[in-house]
């Protein structure tokens, strides 16, 4: 064999190799978009992107999903989504290795990867029929289908006198002929058609939450019986960079583990009220909510993944129904008052549950099925159409979205979601204040620097915020007017800055006389603790 010859048969090996690896990215690509047309009749979270998301997520440790959120923030499910399909393409490159030698084990291999969908599918907390793992199970079959095919076109059986074993057929010679055109054109159409069906499952997918927003768009909502009170003057300090007091919808911090935001529908939402000690169970629809009497109030929420110094916190203003008084006319009394259950659990469309202390939603505070956000209905992402606010409470504790089910039990006999996996049963909201400007690193000039930002105490408020620049003197800052102790307040401080790099750092009392304590903790198990400071140098 002269040298051109065997140059030649190499440069095939390889292309025959690289081909084969294609035809593996290629049946992945296949089955996840029959998938998501399949999902289309069945249901978007049966996706197995989305169902094997949702079972990762439910199988990460604390420590890493609070790590996702502290780097990633409310982008963290995106990065989640993408490393699946790194994963996948990956696994889908090697299994298209494999099958160039052993051509049935590669195309099994796909249908291992709808077995894990279809598992991870029905395992889910709101799977309610195995109608669940037909998305995954017939894109796979599609997948290990093509993926069959076109290695057939890149390999051929050695010739023989005794038969060979289907699980052991040989790579032609590299010199061998492959069937170039007949590759090409089974390639492209499987590319073509799996495309299109990707399209229309998505198109449909879409389109079945179309009578979800158009229940939204028709809800207007009553004027409250019990509004809010204007903004204070004053309450929102005219000073660059601090956040302001009502936070928009659209910059609201979302925290949450659904891969979908879920799309109900208003006009057949239910909820249901039962459990211990609810003497008349009661079953209410979206109007019947409408149709009672409608409170409004300014409400700060926190988020347990809050570092010290973050951003999940924010200020809106609520609309929605007293939840006391629904579970007081079911019959309900808080343990203070002999109440046989001590935790309300409330449970999502996607199947979340969150455990709150009955006590705490009973004792007086503003705790809301909350039906509006700033004057709108709730957005999709916020929870659409009804959630749980509670005034003083972390949301992993409180703050239910997409909520369907409330039931009366004890800490005793049930964990919710986060309790299982660590965090703590009850999780009152820590005295925190956060420096917003200057930001970290941030170069001001020499002379009067504006130092702003908020503190918090939910349920408790704030009575005082101090300011230490390096290791001074705690100097009082400018409180900004108080709405309501459930709110968060702006406050300021006027810093003669010298040249030179300086830190700042900011502590809060709240109104029981609590100073906000200097030891660091982490979020886990119920939330993160500490002076926040920042660093900066005064040119």
């Amino acid at each position: 064999m002269t040298d051109d010859e065997k140059k030649t048969r190499h440069r095939l090996g390889w292309a025959r190799l690289v081909l084969g690896a294609f035809s593996g990215v290629l049946a992945g690509f296949v089955s996840l978009c029959v998938a998501e047309l399949v999902s289309a009749t069945v249901r978007p979270q049966a996706s197995p992107v989305v169902a094997v998301g949702g079972a990762a997520i439910d199988r990460t440790p604390p420590a890493v999903k609070d790590w996702a959120i502290r780097h990633f923030g409310t982008n963290d499910k995106l990065f989640l989504q993408l490393g699946i399909l790194a994963m996948l393409a990956l696994f889908a490159l090697v299994l298209g290795i494999v099958a160039l030698r052993f051509r049935r084990s590669g195309a099994a291999g796909v249908l291992l990867f709808g077995i894990v969908g279809a598992v991870s599918a029905t395992s889910r907390p709101d799977s309610t029929s195995l109608a669940d793992a037909l998305p995954s199970v017939v894109g796979a079959i599609a997948g290990a289908a093509v993926l069959y095919v076109l290695v057939g076109h890149l390999t051929r059986r050695v010739p023989s006198a005794e038969p060979a074993d289907d699980e052991r057929e040989e790579a032609p010679p590299s010199g061998a002929g492959w069937d170039r055109r007949g590759f090409v054109i089974a390639a492209t159409a499987a590319a073509a058609a799996s495309a299109g069906a990707g399209v229309l499952g998505r198109a449909l997918n879409s389109a079945s939450g179309q009578n979800a927003v158009a229940s939204r768009n028709k809800v207007v909502l009553p004027r409250p019986t019990s509004a809010a009170a204007a903004v204070p003057k004053g309450a929102q300090l005219r000073i660059p960079g601090i956040s302001p007091f009502t936070t928009p919808n659209s910059s609201f911090y979302r925290v949450d583990t659904a891969l979908v935001v879920p799309k109900v529908n208003a006009a057949t939402w239910q909820l249901r009220i039962h459990g211990t000690g609810v003497r008349r169970p009661v079953t209410l629809s979206y109007d019947d909510l409408l149709r009672r009497e409608l409170i409004e109030r300014d409400i700060t929420l926190t988020c347990v993944s809050n570092e010290v110094g973050g951003p999940y916190v924010g200020n809106a203003r609520w609309i929605g129904v007293r939840l006391a008084d629904l579970l007081a006319e079911c019959g309900v009394r808080p343990p203070s008052k002999g109440g046989t259950a001590d935790q309300l659990v409330a449970r999502s469309v996607d199947g979340m549950t969150i455990g709150s202390p009955v006590e705490d939603v009973m004792d007086g505070r503003d705790a809301l099925l909350a039906l509006g956000m700033n004057g709108e209905p709730l957005p999709f992402a916020h929870g659409f159409p009804v959630r749980m606010v509670v005034p003083g409470l972390y949301g992993f504790v409180s703050a239910c979205k997409w909520i369907k089910d409330i039931e009366l039990t004890t800490f005793d006999s049930y964990d919710p979601y986060w309790v299982k996996r660590g965090w703590a049963r009850k999780a009152p909201i820590k005295t925190e204040s956060r420096i917003d400007t200057p930001k970290p690193f941030a170069r001001p000039g020499a002379g009067t620097v504006m130092v702003g930002g908020v503190a918090w105490a939910q349920h408790r408020g704030i009575d005082k915020v101090e300011v230490r620049v390096d290791d001074g003197p705690w100097r009082e800052a400018r409180l900004a007017a108080e709405d309501t102790r459930d709110t968060w307040r702006q406050w300021s401080f006027p810093w003669e800055a010298a040249k030179g790099g300086h830190t700042l750092t900011v502590r809060a009392t709240d109104r029981t006389g609590r100073l906000q304590t200097d030891k660091r903790t982490h979020t886990i198990p119920d939330g993160a603790s500490g002076w926040h400071s920042v660093v900066v140098t005064v040119d």
